[in-house]
């Protein structure tokens, strides 16, 4: 390809074109996959009343407390912790140069079950209410959410103190994320032996995934994070695309590989950390999101990391809606559905060769 009078060819700018086109017909597919979530649900909602409602243009107060303080946030929700968690992966899978690396792979998620299981057993954080709806519920919520972000982060310590120790490689980081998130899987259920009925049910509700829980300032907070977290990611594609081609190579090309692989683990960590302590578990959208973007836009990061944000907030928001309906009038926790989901289209992948 050469460049002819300083111009860029014609078949570069059909080629970036087509990837950028993808990105915005992601973006508008989850718009408007943002309004039919909110318009169905124990009670329907006219698609134009959602959107009348949104864009301020009626007064009529109908519908306001369903869509502001229910649906509204659930939604947005599932599309934060969706792009959070995707872009995590991705970040992991670029940076260990493997395709099993994700916060769920690592043990991050593990860890972070161990904290809250830890909370409730330890802490006294679960309690039983007299009434049929919710009877399990967490009486400190925060207390839990602070406790299982701070295993989530000791796990990721651990893997990056031992990753420091042997080198910086990628196979040291996901070996030590397997035996640590077995680790923890242990001790959970170790607490779990010695819990009695309510603890038990408050320790398996906070494991089952739910963006329901999330109220307008956690979601606030995760969506701040995770536009910071992308904005770092998206700023170093470059020095992605140069680790792709190999350790020597990103070293020639003036690239820190061991500072760029710490950090950028510290900082998907991070991310995923905060979401998995205020959401709960929830699986494989970080492990699958960044192949069924690979398999559609490539491997560029210029176009892989946004790619897979927008895949991200589509495939979890999508989970969630179909969760809210499958069972209708009761509602699934989303990471019942993601793991279904999730893990026969990884064997697909596995399987069709594109997982590598």
């Amino acid at each position: 390809m050469h460049l002819n009078g300083g111009e860029i060819p014609e078949e570069y700018k059909k080629y970036t074109g087509r990837k950028i086109s993808i990105i915005i017909a992601g973006i508008v597919l989850l718009f408007i996959l943002l309004i039919y979530s909110i318009s169905v649900g124990a009670v329907g909602i006219p698609p134009f009343d959602v959107l009348e409602t949104l864009l301020g243009v009626t007064s009529s107060s109908k519908w306001q407390t369903i869509i502001w303080n229910i649906r509204l946030p659930q939604a947005l929700a599932g599309i934060v912790a969706g792009a959070g968690l995707a872009v995590a992966g991705v970040a992991m899978q670029s940076i260990l140069r493997n395709p099993l690396g994700s916060p769920f792979t690592l043990g991050i998620s593990h860890a972070a079950a161990f904290g809250a299981a830890f909370s409730v057993i330890i802490l006294g954080t679960g309690t039983m209410q007299s009434s049929g709806v919710n009877a399990v519920v967490l009486n400190n919520p925060y207390i839990t959410t602070i406790v299982a972000f701070i295993f989530a982060m000791i796990a990721t310590g651990i893997i990056l103190l031992i990753s420091k120790i042997r080198g910086a490689s990628p196979e040291v980081m996901v070996l030590a994320g397997v035996a640590i998130g077995s680790l923890f899987t242990a001790g959970t259920m170790f607490l779990q032996y010695f819990a009695d009925d309510v603890q038990l049910a408050a320790v398996v509700f906070w494991t089952f995934g739910d963006v329901g829980r999330a109220d307008w300032s956690e979601l606030i907070f995760m969506g701040i994070l995770t536009i910071i977290c992308s904005a770092y990611f998206i700023m170093n594609m470059w020095n992605y695309n140069a680790i792709d081609a190999g350790d020597e190579t990103a070293k020639g090309l003036g690239v820190n590989v061991e500072r760029l692989r710490l950090v950028g683990m510290v900082i998907s960590s991070f991310l995923s950390a905060v979401i998995v302590s205020f959401l709960g578990v929830i699986g494989f959208v970080g492990l699958v999101c960044p192949h069924i973007t690979r398999r559609i836009i490539g491997d560029d990061h210029r176009f892989l990391i946004p790619g897979t944000l927008v895949c991200g907030a589509i495939l979890l928001l999508a989970s969630d809606t179909a969760a809210r309906l499958i069972l209708a009038p009761h509602i699934l926790p989303v990471a019942i559905l993601t793991a279904f989901m999730g893990a026969p289209v990884f064997i697909y992948l596995l399987i069709r060769g594109h997982a590598n």
